[in-house]
């Protein structure tokens, strides 16, 4: 889980690598189910990144403070 503003960038700055890799992917390989096979793995972890950021989101600042007492 995402424990502060720093990862929350960093884990943001990830999902739109790999955005990018699944872009490029899209324009260079031309058997659409290599296609599939390939950006799976990458759409996976963009869904589990999005998820960690939107828990973090959804907990105020004063939320996250008594979790790590």
């Amino acid at each position: 889980m995402i424990q502060n503003d720093q990862e929350l960038e960093a884990t943001k700055e990830r999902i739109r690598y790999f955005q990018q890799q699944v872009e490029r992917l899209r324009q260079v390989e031309t058997n659409p189910q290599n296609y599939r096979l390939s950006a799976g793995g990458y759409l996976a972890e963009i869904d589990r990144m999005n998820l960690e950021v939107r828990e973090y989101l959804s907990i105020h600042p004063s939320e996250l403070k008594e979790r790590a007492a």
